[in-house]
């Protein structure tokens, strides 16, 4: 069964838009959790426009579910994450000043960091994941980091399904049969929503995973919370 985790930081970002507590990221993440989200995705940056460091240190002892972290493994980002060990961390390539994630890993030259960073966040008990865009070659070199699972980027699917969505989603079923063949878990994310989740999730094979911020708060606004997550449960299930 594909979980489905919530990337709450959109959430955060309202609430720094005005300063204050309005409205209460930890609130919000265990009412995500009370309506059936399966994980709770944090994307902590630098300059904390979102997500903060203290938000990551509050939520950790509260979630029931799976806690997601990503970042790039900076300095800092890196001791916050062996500080807290959460469930998973998922290592993404983004420079400080990205507006978000916009592209993969290429895990064939950037292999010994990968795998230094691997090794570390493992000797903690931290499930790991590298986001990559979906390609046979760089899942392979991904394989000899040591890393536990990839996150496919599907930024590129969610562009075109609308105009042809089985050739938006072959890379992507390549993709995930070069991990499953590798023994690497496979998540996704990355635009994600309603109208494409369903035909990714019934083609994607050996898919554990799907992390959906954006989309989901988005739609939230329109249908309330508690529904909107049933109605991606639903899509999943």
């Amino acid at each position: 069964m594909v979980k489905l985790s919530v990337n709450i930081n959109k959430i955060a970002t309202i609430r720094n838009a005005r300063g204050g507590n309005i409205p209460d990221v930890l609130k919000a993440a265990l009412n995500c959790e009370k309506y059936g989200a399966e994980g709770i995705t944090v994307h902590p940056r630098p300059d904390e426009r979102h997500i903060r460091y203290s938000d990551v240190r509050e939520l950790m002892p509260h979630l029931k579910t799976e806690f997601n972290i990503e970042g790039y493994p900076g300095i800092s980002f890196l001791q916050l994450v062996k500080e807290v060990e959460p469930a998973q961390v998922t290592l993404v390539p983004d420079p400080p000043h990205a507006l978000t994630s916009d592209h993969g890993w290429n895990t064939a030259e950037n292999k010994d960091l990968l795998k230094t960073v691997v090794e570390d966040l493992k000797s903690h008990g931290i499930r790991t994941s590298i986001f990559i865009d979906p390609d046979e070659n760089l899942i392979k070199h991904a394989k000899d980091t040591g890393v536990d699972r990839v996150e496919l980027y599907t930024e590129s699917y969610a562009s075109n399904y609308a105009h042809d969505k089985a050739k938006a989603i072959a890379p992507f079923i390549k993709a995930a049969e070069a991990a499953n063949q590798a023994g690497l878990g496979l998540n996704a994310g990355h635009d994600l929503n309603l109208d494409n989740l369903k035909y990714f999730i019934d083609n994607i094979p050996g898919l554990q995973e799907v992390s959906i911020g954006h989309a989901l708060v988005s739609d939230a606004l329109y249908y309330g919370l508690e529904r909107t997550i049933q109605y991606y449960l639903d899509r999943i299930k």
